[in-house]
């Protein structure tokens, strides 16, 4: 009898510590390509996630929340490690002005105002004909990679509320892809 009950509260317990809602926890991929162009090398992406009641609280509070893509293009080489050839990424800031009731997105100088926070997350959700490599950095040798991730990065969130990180900030993703001959992704 003692040893059902220690069991019970043993998943009960556990049961509690596991997050609530694993569709708010993480960022999922819809698309993902690439194609080689007159400059260079351009990427687009679509993800699709959703804030968690965490996240959206801190942004309520004044906390904004910055969204970071990083794509890093590779070279596979036998005798060393792989070359990287280029890598960039792009920073989003996502705030709310409460004097104008208004959501904002900037990026680098440019920023944009939208009355609810799914237009706002529409912004962030992707990207398109975005120069991740130059001409002269990549040829028709072959071997390609590219690494790509999109998070929302929990480093620039202010240091108090990164000690007691809560699991609704836990929004990334990470995928690596060959590039075809014709610099698609395979």
């Amino acid at each position: 009898m003692f040893a059902r009950i220690a069991i019970a509260v043993f998943f009960a317990a556990l049961l509690a510590l596991l997050p609530g809602g694993a569709r708010a926890e993480g960022v999922e991929l819809a698309q993902l390509s690439a194609r080689r162009v007159d400059d260079g090398l351009a990427l687009s992406f679509t993800t699709r996630f959703e804030l968690s009641r965490p996240a959206e609280d801190a942004l309520h509070k004044g906390v904004p929340l910055y969204f970071v893509a990083e794509a890093t293009v590779l070279r596979s080489r036998w005798y060393w490690r792989d070359a990287r050839i280029a890598r960039n990424d792009r920073t989003w800031r996502l705030s709310w002005q409460p004097l104008t009731r208004q959501y904002r997105v900037s990026s680098g100088g440019l920023h944009q105002s939208f009355p609810t926070l799914d237009e706002a997350l529409d912004v962030l959700r992707g990207y398109s004909a975005w120069r991740i490599a130059e001409a002269k950095d990549i040829d028709d040798s072959g071997g390609y990679y590219l690494e790509f991730s999109y998070k929302l990065d929990v480093t620039q969130l202010p240091r108090p509320m990164q000690i007691g990180l809560q699991s609704g900030f836990a929004l990334s993703i990470e995928q690596t892809r060959a590039f075809a001959a014709d610099f698609t992704l395979k």
